[in-house]
């Protein structure tokens, strides 16, 4: 049984006769809307569509916390407006736009509430909207706003229940579970003084000097705490389900405490409630990466993914388990199976869990064309993703595919390659390698002129050239019978093939593309029996790229505070060996986009350790510094390499990951305790 339908069953289980289930999300427009967030809409959404396969009526709440006061101005507004700072504390749905490109959003809330909803019609939700700013300031809230204020001693107690620290003297009697937005400055940096018997009318004073009376049965701008406005809110719509980060799922987290505060204030119990597990990305290197501006939004995934794809990785995984955007060759591989499952699905022969899977993946009624990935980017790229040449190669390798086939995979196989993977871009060269054809062996010239001749000839078949290709270095080390031996030398000869065309050691499968492409076109760059040209003794000097300037991250709001961990003793504590270590040298690993090699000077040898820093620091920036390491971590290989150890670092939204570096003065191998 899929997930979904598991939490679908204890939904119906708790309500069995409810004529209409209430499935719910929401997200504060603080900033674009991330990766992250949307796992709060899908998880949401499958729930509602397995609830609606078991004949139940249920829909999709989404709120927009448009009414939470801007706490902070990511790095990417302040660039585009550098007087935002004098709207915090104000709710986002009184902050002014600040971007140009949509003039049509009135304020910041709708700019990223506009951004996200002309995201989602893509992936053919339907959700119920509603937006907490008219919710609260049309008084639809006061009865229970009333109610929280006559009962704020008792909230008081359930909050601090689920809190480790004690209560400072006094600190309940001046508690109130709402914040007022001052009439004068606009802010939430308002302290309410005194409150009358019946709870209606309070007396306040705000940071900016104003002071006034504010009645709660008339003026309604003014909003609940979060743990009170949350249960508040369950109750209010008949809330049935509503997942959430891992963090509000923690003990004596969000949930636990909003759970007792609906139970005990509002009457009301607490929705069936699923923690998910944060998103991971990998490979965000090249223009992908967070400087660009490209924020990792789901319209950012749509440049890279078709909306049943990101909604299969979502469906696939529990919500306790984590998974990752790929930016890099790992897209493909999850493009391949996709394919693998999508066709197994429509034609029947998915199983019970898959057919589950697939179900959650449908956007409309819109039937995809499993169109390989891998050779839309291998292919694309050589011929420069010119349509009808594209036609003709899919034609001339027996896959006859036309464009409305492989239009909707075409651009985002393009996308990825000029933004995340540039490396990967195949193009001929322009002139021979003569240099290169010169340190060949005798044997190696033979097999190019063998191949040369091989497809200077006509009406040979695709799987005619493969088997050529293989039997060249044969023929020409025909004394040589050992298989391993000729696997080497079948290995160094494609190899060499690569090289002259592409100037790469490997490609697109090189009977493809010698297939596929017009022979016209490479077929020059194999032929070394005319003499070398006068553009070939004097080739055009490439010009030197531009040094790469390290680009400011773009940063958004703090995380969340998350809960302390549980309590170990000293022993287990004394059992970690943090050591001072030194970065003697750093550099890439090739087969990863976000992590580093670092060797280090333990005090008593060299070590290496791998570390995902390699978007928050240079090379230079590391090597010479001191940084603090698990020493006695047990070894694990990462991207090929043994990595013996751990730095630490602190990772947070705001400021990304920044690694903990001590005093040049503490000797290496110092322990630290």
């Amino acid at each position: 049984m899929h997930w979904s339908e598991e939490i679908a069953n204890k939904i119906i289980q708790r309500n069995p006769d409810k004529e209409e289930y209430v499935c719910a999300a929401g997200i504060s427009p603080s900033g674009s809307i991330h990766i992250g967030n949307f796992r709060d809409v899908a998880t949401s959404c499958f729930v509602v569509r397995a609830l609606r396969k078991m004949g139940k009526k249920a829909k999709l709440l989404f709120s927009w916390d448009e009414f939470d006061r801007l706490r902070k101005i990511p790095v990417n507004v302040a660039k585009v407006d550098g007087d935002m700072e004098k709207y915090i504390g104000m709710p986002y749905v009184d902050v002014k736009n600040p971007f140009s490109d949509n003039p049509g959003a009135k304020t910041y809330a709708e700019y990223f509430e506009q951004e996200f909803e002309s995201a989602v019609v893509k992936f053919g939700m339907d959700m119920d909207y509603r937006h907490q700013a008219e919710m609260y300031r049309s008084g639809k809230y006061v009865d229970y706003i009333l109610l929280a204020l006559k009962k704020r001693g008792e909230i008081f107690d359930i909050l601090d229940s689920h809190r480790t620290q004690t209560a400072q003297e006094g600190e309940r009697e001046a508690y109130y579970p709402v914040s007022i937005y001052c009439p004068e400055c606009g802010r939430d940096t308002t302290t309410i003084d005194s409150l009358s018997d019946d709870c209606t009318v309070a007396q306040y004073h705000c940071k900016c000097g104003h002071s006034g009376t504010f009645d709660f049965t008339r003026d309604f701008n003014c909003k609940l705490a979060w743990k009170v406005d949350w249960p508040m809110r369950w109750m209010y719509e008949g809330v049935d389900f509503e997942p959430g980060g891992k963090d509000h799922a923690a003990k004596n987290g969000s949930y636990d405490t909003s759970k007792d505060v609906s139970k005990k204030i509002f009457g009301y119990d607490a929705p069936v409630f699923q923690g998910y597990e944060f998103i991971g990305i990998k490979g965000t290197t090249g223009k992908m990466s967070g400087s660009s501006g490209l924020n990792l939004t789901p319209e950012t995934l749509l440049k890279l993914y078709q909306p049943e794809i990101i909604l299969w990785l979502y469906s696939k995984t529990e919500p306790l388990k984590a998974f990752d955007f790929c930016f890099d060759d790992g897209i493909l591989r999850q493009y391949f199976e996709f394919d693998k499952m999508y066709n197994e699905y429509i034609s029947g022969n998915a199983d019970e869990h898959t057919s589950a899977i697939m179900y959650n993946t449908a956007v409309g009624d819109r039937k995809l064309k499993t169109v390989p990935m891998g050779l839309l980017v291998q292919l694309g790229s050589v011929v420069n993703f010119n349509v009808p040449m594209l036609e003709i190669v899919f034609e001339k390798i027996g896959t006859p595919y036309k464009y409305e086939d492989f239009a909707d995979r075409l651009e985002r196989a393009r996308f990825w390659l000029e933004q995340c993977a540039p490396e990967n871009v195949n193009r001929l060269r322009t002139l021979r390698a003569w240099e290169l054809y010169n340190g060949f062996s005798e044997e190696e010239k033979e097999e190019i002129r063998l191949l040369c001749k091989y497809l200077h000839t006509d009406g040979y078949t695709l799987d005619e050239l493969n088997s050529e290709l293989y039997a060249i270095p044969k023929r020409v080390h025909s004394d040589i019978t050992d298989e391993k031996q000729l696997k080497k030398l079948q290995g160094a000869f494609f190899k060499n093939v690569y090289k002259l065309l592409i100037d790469k050691e490997k490609g697109p499968r090189l009977y493809l593309f010698l297939f596929a492409v017009d022979k016209e076109s490479y077929l020059k760059l194999l032929d070394f029996s005319t003499p070398m040209t006068e553009e070939e003794k004097n080739p055009p000097k490439e010009e030197a790229p531009e040094e790469e300037k390290k680009e400011e991250r773009v940063y958004g709001e703090p995380d969340e505070v998350k809960p302390i961990k549980e309590e170990i003793d000293i022993d287990m504590f004394s059992k970690i060996d943090l050591r001072v270590c030194k970065i003697l040298k750093a550099s890439e690993i090739r087969k990863s986009h976000n992590c580093l090699k670092l060797t280090l000077s333990d005090g008593l040898d060299e070590r290496v350790i791998v570390s995902s820093i390699k978007h928050d620091y240079t090379i230079d920036e590391l090597v010479g510094k001191k940084i603090i390491v698990v020493a006695n971590l047990k070894p694990a290989r990462f991207t090929g390499v043994t990595s013996n150890g751990m730095l630490l670092a602190g990772t947070n939204n705001a400021c990304g990951c920044k690694v903990v570096f001590v005093d040049d003065s503490i000797p290496e191998g110092t322990p630290i305790c």
